[in-house]
């Protein structure tokens, strides 16, 4: 049993933190931006709850965040009530968001500075990963902090890997999140044209998911996309944050993502038509 503090417990870190505690045996003190939900959790799991991330961090061997991009991880780690001023020397910092390869290693610099070590490692499987505790989860750093992490990692994960150091995991989740952007813009085309030309859609995916066109999106979102319902997942407004920091990255390394360009304008249409939430495959409404 180790000593753990999560921060961050949106729909994923509210479930990781759980399967930490309960599949994990660990004791694990939660902080969240509103203290009602981080109360809640204490509540639910027999855990605690702190005001604070250095509160939460004090003491704790592994501590792991979950929030919304950049600035949200600085606020959590950086400043007098951030993790890193109360972590001590030894302890390890788990970042699971979905955020820039930049700010993981200026963190992973700072903590090494305090003697904290440091994993960027985002997070593939959605909501519904996270509450089965089945994530998969994209590391970066060095071999000798990885493999400290990892067991304690696998409490909410089906598959860990290390992809590389201190920025790898974070461009690992932005190659996720290419494939998937063309994954779904291709179903969507697919399930139109299906529907245009009279055919039975649920005939057509049994069929053609067996074949060489099968994946995990036409598995599980064929039927609410055909059924147009998009309330089952990553929100359009998360996704195009995620696409944003790849082209970023993209124009820093100068790969080419004129498809991932343009996918991603197609959420802003999703957006200006009031999908903000809805899930990813909600690109199929722009085909109706």
């Amino acid at each position: 049993m180790a000593k753990v503090a999560f921060l961050g417990l949106g729909v994923m870190g509210y479930p990781m933190a759980g399967y930490l505690k309960t599949k994990g045996g660990h004791d694990v003190t939660v902080y969240n931006r509103t203290a009602a939900k981080a109360e809640k959790w204490a509540a639910e799991f027999s855990g605690k709850s702190a005001a604070t991330p250095a509160e939460a961090a004090r003491g704790a061997e592994f501590v792991f965040s979950c929030v919304g991009n950049d600035d949200d991880l600085r606020s959590v780690a950086l400043g007098a009530d951030g993790a890193f001023s109360s972590m001590a020397s030894g302890s390890i910092f788990i970042d699971n968001t979905t955020a820039s390869a930049e700010v993981a290693r200026e963190l992973a610099a700072l903590a090494s500075d305090k003697g904290i070590g440091f994993i960027d490692a985002p997070v593939s499987g959605g909501q519904a990963g996270a509450e089965n505790g089945v994530l998969t989860v994209m590391c970066g750093g060095d071999q000798a902090t990885y493999d400290k992490a990892k067991p304690v990692i696998d409490a909410y994960a089906r598959m860990v890997g290390l992809m590389g150091p201190v920025g790898s995991g974070q461009l690992t989740k932005m190659i996720n999140q290419i494939c998937i952007a063309g994954l779904v813009q291709g179903l969507s085309e697919g399930i139109a044209f299906g529907q245009r030309a009279g055919l039975d859609i649920e005939k057509v995916v049994d069929v053609i998911s067996k074949g060489a066109a099968g994946s995990w999106q036409m598995e599980n979102r064929w039927k609410t996309m055909r059924d147009g319902k998009f309330d089952f997942g990553f929100a359009v407004d998360w996704m195009r944050k995620d696409l944003g920091i790849c082209l970023e990255e993209a124009d820093r390394n100068g790969a080419q993502l004129p498809v991932t360009a343009l996918i991603d304008q197609f959420y802003k249409d999703v957006q200006g038509k009031g999908g903000k939430r809805w899930d990813t495959s909600s690109l199929i409404s722009r085909l109706s």
